[in-house]
């Protein structure tokens, strides 16, 4: 096919090829760094907010000295900067490496509250109903995610400088959930489904029994046995209401306006 072409054609592209053989090949600029100027080069990024650059120093620097004293922290530093850019997958994925991985390291404690930060930062979209969105279309699994973390980490490490925070976020957890029953009870009550109502309702009474919503939760199960005709059930939901709540606002016709309890963080 070259025979056809002009001449000048084949020597500009005889000379184009041969340049392009000339040209420097792409460089990595951190091949020669040292592990300590990697880890210090990613620590800045990550505090910059440069989450990517962050996360591909870290890598490189577990990659390049995987037994060196910055490895293990490195992989600790990555599920932070996953958690930081809001990747929860990933984020995750890299807790549970490192758990997997180093078990009884001396920072095992820190994994495990920050597997539970990673849920309990999705709860913006588990409380959708402080936007006023629909709650009932939202699955909780995030709460009882990170509910779950938070209780290993009290239960592993007692003496944990996390742990104290962890128990607060639980009990936060908890009364999230038992209003998320309640909201769901509402919402089978506003459209007559009374059994499911009063069925949801019990959730919240039975799994969350200190949590402020059990409160509403009884009335509900009262207004929804009363719906159904079912007096014996509502005479019991109302007995325990009364007993347990004898001054609720429930028994004046509504709930005062009051500062919600979930403005914690």
């Amino acid at each position: 096919m070259l025979k056809h072409l002009p001449t000048y054609a084949i020597i500009s592209l005889a000379l184009f090829v041969s340049a392009c053989g000339l040209m420097p090949e792409k460089t990595d600029e951190t091949q020669d760094w040292s592990a300590t100027k990697l880890y210090s080069e990613a620590k800045e990024e990550l505090a910059g907010g440069g989450y990517d650059n962050a996360i591909k120093h870290f890598e490189k620097l577990e990659s390049r000295y995987p037994f060196g004293t910055y490895a293990q922290q490195a992989q600790m530093e990555i599920a932070y900067a996953y958690y930081r850019q809001g990747d929860q997958a990933q984020a995750l994925a890299a807790v549970e490496r490192f758990i997997k991985l180093h078990p009884n390291h001396a920072n095992a404690d820190y994994m495990y509250y920050l597997r539970g930060l990673i849920n309990f930062n999705d709860r913006l979209g588990f409380f959708d109903f402080i936007a006023h969105q629909d709650q009932t279309e939202r699955d909780p699994k995030a709460a009882r995610d990170a509910f779950d973390a938070f209780k290993q980490l009290a239960e592993r490490f007692p003496n944990s400088k996390y742990t104290a925070d962890a128990i607060a976020r639980m009990k936060y957890l908890v009364n999230a959930m038992a209003q998320y029953e309640v909201h769901v009870a509402n919402y089978y009550y506003r459209r007559g489904a009374y059994l499911a109502a009063a069925n949801r309702a019990q959730i919240a009474v039975r799994d969350y029994r200190d949590a402020p919503a059990v409160e509403e939760a009884l009335y509900l199960m009262v207004r929804s046995y009363d719906a159904l005709n079912l007096s014996e059930l509502r005479d019991d939901a109302n007995r325990v209401l009364k007993k347990n709540f004898p001054d609720s606002v429930f028994f004046k016709g509504g709930r005062a306006k009051e500062t919600p309890w979930w403005k914690v963080w």
